[in-house]
């Protein structure tokens, strides 16, 4: 489905790469030499809320422990990508709030109203988005990926998977470590933990990270770095042990960056395919069309060009950056900054008690987690949008965690039962000061007068980007130019302050069974039961007066005539379109004062009902067979962004009010329903797991920016469209309906996972992953439950796949420690890799944001000394340098027009310009490291 119009070559290419990179390993399996320990120690694990051996847990997991963690330079969790083939991390506008997603399915965009497809716990404790994962993690014992929907078990539902992260435990020995990293970017990390008895029953963990480090991006406007690091992280813990039945662990952590984030750089589409000829825009002064070179009408654009660029050119943004590749040199306003803050910290208590007959677990967690960030929001030279650095504007977490688990065994050991309860509170506060630029009035106007009939009025050098006025609109000219001139008025005004509140309790009560039939054989019955409430209120401040000013202005010119002025000829242009035109740009991102010190409030609450059914079964030792179905599910929640509250152009007053509409916020819950079929075969040096699977989500929950507003929409499928199986690309949006009778899930993902692991030798691994998911949304959709057609900015959806889900993903790592001389030293060489199909980085897959498959290789070669206790390494991360985008965006307010005056192309994208988040580049240093 997805990119359609090229050929299968590059697939089959890295088909054949990801075979041969899996082959070695068999080979190896086959030839391991005679009379050496070849035998490896069995990862255990505890994705079922017990301690079991990795290969006899009838689930897909992926486990990665301490040792490749440190081999990968993993420091957060998007390292995670090299050794997971089904998991995909990136981060946006926002290190705050970065995106995993499972088999191609996560939560998408920068909306903390939504909540994670796949949740992160950081030992055993929920974090309330995957962001918070993008920190410092200190020293890691394992980290778990567990794959498909997980609705039965402790913490919360998650519709497509879990990241279970857990931290190196105090040790009754007493011990420690510590670690000098310096790199390229100027990098510098120091980290150490130090670990010991305080008593016989009492012991103590430290651990520490500082890391520093300059931006990838330059802005040369303003003379300084982006994307840089500047952060540091604490943990301590206590291990009380009073007994062999009683252990409590207490962790408190805390986490603090300043660190200016996230810059974007322009597609290059952007211009090779819309500006039409490059010579045409060398001089503002030289366009074709014009009347001379100088005058008024000398900076006139081609009518052939893309608008929108050439605006941004007369106003200043250099056109170099519209074609620039993936150059690393970014276009910001003067003065503009992209600073923030971010604290986060908690703490959690683990009780565990053996009864004898039962174990019982108790976690309790506070957390909480503040983030700011400044924002040249337009990502371009021209200052048309911005947050500015405030204590005003974050986004804010407090959220109280409760999990019980009672697990014991009945029956002779026949059934291994487990019956528990979660509780959580989450208390979310959003605070934005979104605000017009200082050339926002003089962009909008030439936006509205830069083509077609208008054309004759553009003059960018102009205040207004308007020539002289002659009376083109007849009688309608001073209330015309009157709209124009308020237009300019509008620098600096929009949000003074739009505050969000949220409360949300979800409640779940569940149980998980394993009933040993035979032996060999087993079933496995989980259920869980939650209910989730959410209260929401927001209230906002808008001093952006110019929007309801032109809306009571212009509203008697919203319905052209041919002529206004009864002279029997046609007026200059349609007043009605070009009073649309100025409307939307004066409200434009629903910035209107009509909202300033108006509240709303509202709430919601669901319940649901999950669980899975698993039978596995071991013919032999070391095989394990096994199928299952879960049906998972995520909470609905509130949009918290204003612009799903109404058109710009209506009136509150005309629709009753936002209160009137608050439910447009509102959102339905995701569920899904999974089915597995799988296999494990492990017999000590060698692993493998295989696993098929089919995956149907239902209101499967979007979040897309359309370059104006964010939309929130749930997706769903139907099996008998109104107007036929095309009528939902329809661009009149009115035949896209569905009888509710006919409703069906609107998104699939099914495919095959391999995962294989080798230890021929007792100092040599391999490990090699594949997985080949086909994540599409239906043919025929709609856009909620209730039947409603799919937004239009979502028209190219049906039938494609979902954004960054690449069909085809191989990773594989060697890890070799060879042993130099007799006296403890070793070596050590390590190199992993993840090769990548095509996809899209667009939630609404315009074609613009297509990345090319590709491949990305960290490497490190070390020397050792004896029991590790030093050692020195040289690594490199993304060593080949491979540029790719981790997701491209609408640039905010910058889609271009074509007939005149304010109509844009039907073809997806149209002349939108796009900018796009790119990937880390290459990276590479030294490490010290030492221990005792």
């Amino acid at each position: 489905m997805l990119r359609r119009d090229k050929s299968l070559s590059r697939t089959l290419k890295l088909s054949a790469a990801c075979l041969a990179l899996a082959v070695p390993s068999i080979a190896f399996a086959q030839e391991a030499p005679q009379g050496e320990d070849t035998s490896d120690a069995e990862i255990v694990v505890t994705a079922q809320g017990r301690s079991q051996v990795l290969s006899d847990v009838p689930v897909a997991i992926s486990a990665v422990n301490a040792e490749t963690l440190q081999n990968s330079g993993a420091n957060d969790i998007r390292q995670l990508n090299q050794v997971a083939p089904s998991l995909l991390v990136s981060s946006t506008g926002s290190e705050a709030n970065g995106s995993a997603r499972i088999r191609g399915i996560g939560t998408v965009g920068d909306n903390p109203g939504l909540e994670s497809s796949v949740p992160v716990f950081i030992d055993g404790v929920y974090r309330s988005r995957s962001g918070i994962g993008l920190n410092e993690l200190g020293e890691i014992d394992r980290v778990e990926v567990q794959r498909g929907p997980q609705g039965t078990l402790g913490g919360r539902n998650s519709s497509a998977g879990l990241i279970s992260i857990y931290s190196k435990k105090p040790s009754f020995t007493f011990g420690g470590s510590g670690e000098l990293t310096y790199g390229n970017y100027d990098f510098m990390r120091a980290a150490s933990s130090v670990t010991g008895p305080i008593s016989e029953q009492l012991a103590f963990r430290v651990d520490s990270v500082y890391v520093k480090r300059d931006g990838f991006y330059r802005d040369d406007q303003n003379g300084r770095d982006i994307n840089n690091r500047d952060r540091y992280f604490l943990r301590g813990q206590f291990l009380f042990e009073p007994t062999d039945a009683l252990s409590v662990r207490l962790i408190a952590d805390y986490t603090f960056r300043t660190e200016e984030c996230c810059a974007a750089t322009y597609i290059d589409q952007s211009v090779n395919q819309f500006i039409g000829n490059l010579n045409n825009l060398a001089s503002p002064l030289t366009q074709p069309g014009t009347s001379g070179s100088t005058g008024p009408n000398a900076a006139r654009p081609s009518d052939t060009g893309n608008n929108i660029i050439n605006i941004l050119r007369d106003l200043g943004q250099p056109l170099a950056a519209f074609n620039q590749g993936f150059g690393r040199t970014v276009s910001v306003s003067p003065n503009r900054e992209f600073s923030g803050e971010t604290k986060d910290y908690g703490f959690s208590g683990q009780v565990d008690y053996d009864f004898g007959g039962a174990t019982l677990t108790s976690i309790t967690a506070y957390r909480q987690y503040r983030s700011g960030q400044a924002s040249d929001t337009d990502y371009s030279e021209v200052d048309i949008l911005y947050r500015a650095p405030s204590d005003d504007a974050y986004r804010q977490f407090h959220t109280f965690t409760q999990e019980l688990r009672l697990q014991g065994e009945a029956f002779d050991g026949k059934l291994d039962w487990l019956v528990g309860g979660f509780f959580a509170n989450e208390k979310l506060t959003v605070r934005d000061n979104l605000r017009f630029g200082n050339q926002y009035g003089r962009f909008a106007t030439c936006r509205l007068v830069s083509g077609g009939s208008l054309a004759g009025l553009y003059s960018p050098t102009s205040s207004g980007c308007l020539a002289a006025r002659p009376e083109a609109f007849g009688t309608a000219s001073p209330i015309i130019y009157g709209a124009f001139d308020r237009l300019n008025g509008m620098n600096d005004r929009g949000t003074t302050l739009d505050s969000y509140f949220q409360n949300g309790t979800n409640w779940a009560a569940f149980t998980h069974n394993i009933v040993h039939l035979t032996e060999s054989l087993d079933l496995t019955l989980g259920l869980r039961y939650t209910t989730d409430k959410k209260k929401f209120n927001a209230k906002f401040g808008n001093d952006n007066t110019v929007c309801t000013a032109n809306q009571a202005a212009l509203s008697s010119l919203l319905t052209p005539t041919v002529d206004t002025n009864g002279d029997n000829i046609p007026d200059f242009a349609p007043l009605g379109t070009i009073s649309t035109g100025i409307i939307g740009l004066s409200c434009q991102g629903n910035s209107t004062a009509e909202l300033n010190g108006v509240s709303i409030r509202d709430d919601r609450n669901e319940d649901q009902i999950t669980g899975t059914a698993i039978l596995s079964w071991k013919p032999v030792d070391d095989l394990l067979l096994y199928t299952s179905f879960a049906r998972g599910y995520k909470a609905g929640g509130f949009n918290l962004d204003r612009s799903a509250l109404k058109s710009p152009v209506p009136t509150f007053a005309s629709v009753g009010g936002a209160q009137a509409l608050v439910a447009n916020l509102q959102f339905d819950p995701e569920l899904v329903d999974s089915y597995e079929l799988g296999a494990k075969f492990s017999n000590g040096p060698f692993g493998l797991s295989v696993s098929a699977f089919r995956s149907d989500f239902s209101s499967f929950q979007l979040n897309t920016f359309n370059g104006t507003v964010f939309l929130v929409q749930n997706v769903n499928g139907c099996d008998n469209l109104v107007g036929g199986s095309s009528a939902d690309t329809d661009l009149s949006n009115t035949t896209g309906r569905c009888a509710t009778g006919d409703i069906t899930h609107g998104v699939r993902t099914q495919g095959v996972e391999l995962e294989a692991s080798l230890m021929p030798a007792r100092n040599f691994r391999m490990a090699a992953g594949l997985t080949y998911a086909k994540t599409t949304y239906r043919d025929d959709l709609i856009g909620t439950k209730n039947g409603a057609p799919l937004d239009l900015a979502l028209r190219k959806l049906p039938g494609d796949n979902l954004s960054n889900a690449p069909e085809l993903v191989a990773t594989s790592s060697v890890t070799w420690t060879p042993d130099i001389g007799s006296n403890g030293m070793s070596g050590l060489v390590y190199i992993d890799g993840r090769m990548t199909s095509d996809y899209n980085t667009g939630s609404d897959l315009f074609p613009q944001k297509e990345q090319d498959g590709f491949a990305v290789f960290n490497a490190r070669i070390g020397l050792r000394g004896a029991d590790e206790a030093w050692g020195i390494e040289l690594w490199g991360q993304n060593i080949f340098n491979q540029d790719y985008a981790q997701v491209a965006f609408n640039s905010p307010f910058q889609a271009g027009t074509t007939a005149a005056p304010f109509v844009d192309p039907q073809y997806p994208g149209g002349r939108q310009i796009f900018s796009q988040f790119l990937a880390e580049p290459r990276t590479y240093g030294i490490t010290l490291r030492g221990k005792f």
